[in-house]
């Protein structure tokens, strides 16, 4: 048995590590990795390893080594890879510049001969050998019956060593002084003669220098003018070692998903972007150009990502998931069954998580039958209910923190199922809970390496309970009426008798209430306000009588997503109300304004509400949810005074004037927006591969357009799968989408030729030896369907 991992390399760059499989020989990871690739690399590789615990060493057991031009052959599949033999004189990187040219020399007699001279120049990307890089290159020159080696300077501490040394060597024997106009070099000596510059790590261990690569060049290179000068990828070298068969050290399955873009300057995709961004407003909205980009694509999620983020980009996200929202739920005929299946509009929230998973390691299996021996059902439940109540808890009360973008998409999701659904009271909750419990909390605890919550799969007995949390959490999420029903396990059902208490819906609903709460719409669209929270709180006298004592007095609060408003006593009339609107700023102020704690101001354009909170817990509360529900306005302070204004000026800066401008900055409260570094050029650079790639789906569903418009009866099964609800309007749009495309590929195209007139091989950026570039070379007259 062994204990092994496995590692992601580029070239000989580790980029992500596996978890530990411990006591298995045919170990399943189960791990997702993304990256940004920041630079360019011949090799995507995968190394596998046995970490002996007894002797405190890790040995290689072999590895997979994928060709950067090879990677789009695997795109998006699983696929078994046949573990490689690994050894140190195969793994090689980086690449050398060098310099050959072959000279006339006049001896002491009079006779002439023929020297070589080599220039090292310099080498880039070397690997860094147990943390460090001390490189040398050795030089020699291979013949049948010669072979002279020559050594440069050691580089200390750097993988990308400048040398710039010249080694001669002589070639040729001594000819006649009256030939030496031209080079007498014989053909067939060229044939046999060849230069090999290897590079080394200098190392202080008692194993030697290890090997870093070579080169072998033949002097036949050299042609007529005796002059070489180019860049080489760095080559293993063939150490003549007894090989081992590929079956004997296994295979490992990996699904790779590579993508390469080459982003044109903003102008060439106006036509492509316009199309996209317009889609919001095209009637239906599955005539739009979005919309069909997930029709053709094989998985929702490719065409979700970069949509998403050139929305997000331009500002467009909330009105067009509108209208998809609509559309989806005007299709639905259940409003129990809102949103629950694979569409476009449930993919695209997957990526904001803000979930924390607890790490404890206690057992929860409550099924009978999977019960071991040393376990007790009742106290696994007991672990099972502490787990369940906790994240239950950070879900509720993590509403002040989602995005205001989220808030805004949310609240048109309520919308458009309470316009749908009139008659059913609970849909403006199940149709925002069927998004963010089903499709987010839910899978984010199943799953959390894929939301980046944890580094690594987890164990086998950590995801037996998270699937267990996950099951009950989005129950309780889903306000069923009839909950223990929804459990096909019995076990489960007994379970969740314990959570089949009021305050669990009313905390789901009091969360939902807030994360569909929206600054940005028209508020009377909704028949009732939105309670959010309400308790007594101690305010401070405004000063809007001229005359009176600024005394203390305890008051009922309550905020709205319309106002803030206090009352003598719960249900009173409101003896004062704030729109939300008129809310510029929400902070803490400073103790020694009044001599009283946990006090904050509401600040308005006239003046503040001093309040005073019950507990500094409670304080915080009110002032993330006040700052949550007005941090849209658009007369947000930029500054603020920490203390109150006193016997004619502020306690803080001592200026006098009332109306004086802040003297400390506001603190800002909470996100406001996703903040998200987008390019908008490279994401529609994405989406016209994607288009590009899927070409013939969007013929396809021009045919199917074309058979609705005309055929009235039963669709043709090749057809069934796409959405067309106006298959004219449809038509129009794939016909811009086709022209789009073809455009863009034609500048791809004219982009190509023209890098392949300017581009020489044996320069720095395609070195000899690199093969991407002579498949580049070979696909010229060819039309490649992949952006470079």
């Amino acid at each position: 048995m062994r204990d092994s991992y496995c590692t992601v390399n580029l070239d000989q760059e580790e980029v992500f590590r596996t978890k530990i499989i411990e006591k298995s020989l045919c170990p399943f990871f189960g791990e997702d990795f993304y990256c940004e690739i920041p630079r360019s690399f011949r090799h995507l590789s995968f190394y596998i390893f046995d970490r002996d615990v007894f002797f405190r060493r890790e040995t290689i057991i072999g590895k997979v080594a994928v060709m950067k031009e090879d990677l789009q052959k695997y795109h998006g599949r699983d696929t078994w890879f046949q573990l490689q033999h690994v050894d140190a004189d195969s793994e090689v990187q980086g690449k050398v510049h060098m310099e050959m040219r072959l000279s006339e020399v006049i001896t002491d007699s009079g006779a002439l001969c023929h020297k070589l001279g080599i220039r090292v120049i310099e080498c880039q990307g070397l690997p860094i050998v147990n943390g460090q890089c001390d490189p040398y290159a050795t030089v020699s020159l291979l013949g049948p019956s010669r072979s002279e080696a020559k050594k440069t300077k050691v580089k200390r501490k750097t993988n990308n060593p400048q040398f710039d040394e010249v080694f001669f060597f002589e070639v040729t024997r001594p000819l006649s002084y009256t030939r030496r106009s031209h080079f007498d070099v014989e053909e067939e000596d060229l044939d046999k003669m060849a230069i090999r510059i290897d590079l080394w790590n200098a190392s202080n261990l008692k194993f030697g220098d290890e090997f870093l690569g070579e080169i072998r060049v033949s002097l036949k290179v050299l042609g007529q003018c005796g002059l070489h000068d180019a860049w080489y990828f760095l080559q293993p070298r063939d150490n003549g070692s007894k090989s081992v068969k590929p079956d004997e050290l296994g295979s490992l399955r990996l699904n790779i998903v590579y993508t390469e873009d080459h982003v044109f300057p903003s102008e060439y995709y106006s036509p492509l972007r316009d199309l996209l961004l317009n889609s919001a407003d095209v009637e239906p909205v599955s005539a739009s150009t979005a919309h069909v980009l997930g029709e053709v694509c094989r998985e929702k999620q490719e065409a979700a990502i970069p949509l998403v983020r050139l929305f997000l980009h331009y500002g467009k996200i909330v009105p067009f998931l509108s209208a998809i929202a609509s559309a989806e739920v005007n299709r639905t005929l259940d409003p129990n069954t809102i949103f629950r299946g694979n569409s476009l509009t449930s993919k695209r929230f997957v990526d904001c998580s803000v979930l924390q998973i607890c790490e404890e390691h206690k057992p929860c299996e409550i099924d009978p039958v999977k019960l071991k021996e040393s376990e007790n059902l009742e106290t696994n439940r007991e672990n099972l209910r502490h787990y369940v109540d906790q994240i239950f808890t950070v879900i509720t009360k993590s509403g002040v923190s989602c995005p205001t973008v989220m808030c805004d998409i949310f609240f048109a999701l309520r919308e458009s199922a309470a316009k749908r659904f009139q008659v059913d009271l609970d849909v403006r909750y199940t149709a925002v809970s069927s998004f963010i419990f089903l499709r987010f909390f839910a899978p984010a605890i199943l799953s959390p390496n894929l939301f980046h919550l944890r580094p690594h799969h987890p164990d086998p007995q950590t995801s037996r309970t998270l699937t267990l949390i996950s099951k009950t959490i989005q129950t309780l999420g889903s306000l069923a009426k009839s909950k223990s029903a929804s459990f096909k396990e019995s076990y489960m059902a007994a379970f969740y008798d314990y959570f089949n208490d009021q305050k669990y819906a009313d905390a789901v609903k009091n969360f939902l209430d807030l994360i569909s709460s929206s600054g940005r719409w028209d508020q009377k669209s909704i028949e009732t306000p939105i309670m959010l929270k309400e308790g007594f709180m101690i305010k401070r006298a405004q000063g809007r009588k001229r005359f009176g004592m600024k005394n203390f007095k305890k008051r009922w609060f309550r905020l709205t997503n319309h106002e803030f408003t206090y009352h003598k006593n719960k249900g009173d009339h409101p003896l004062c109300s704030i729109p939300i609107e008129n809310i510029l700023a929400v902070e803490r102020l400073e103790e020694e304004s009044f001599k009283m704690k946990n006090m904050f101001q509401v600040i308005q354009p006239e003046r503040a509400l001093y309040i005073q909170a019950n507990n500094c817990v409670e304080a915080r509360d009110w002032i993330d949810i006040l700052t949550k529900v007005s941090q849209c306005n658009n007369k947000r302070l930029a500054t603020y005074h920490p203390s109150a204004y006193l016997n004619g000026h502020w306690l803080c800066c001592k200026v006098s004037a009332d109306n004086a401008p802040g003297c400390t900055p506001c603190t800002g409260g909470l996100p406001a927006n996703i903040q998200l570094d987008v390019d908008g050029d490279r994401e529609t650079e994405r989406i016209y591969s994607l288009f590009s790639t899927y070409m013939n789906k969007l013929e396809k569903m021009q045919e199917a357009c074309g058979s609705k418009s005309v055929y009235d009866g039963p669709e043709q099964e090749e057809y069934s799968s796409f959405v067309i609800d106006d298959p004219q309007e449809t038509y129009k749009t794939l016909k811009l989408i086709t022209s789009a495309v073809h455009r863009l590929e034609q500048e791809h195209a004219q982009y190509k030729r023209d890098k392949f007139k300017k581009t020489k091989y044996g320069s720095q950026e395609h070195p000899i030896g690199d093969k991407s570039f002579q498949c580049y070379i070979r696909q010229q007259s060819e039309c490649s369907t992949y952006s470079i």
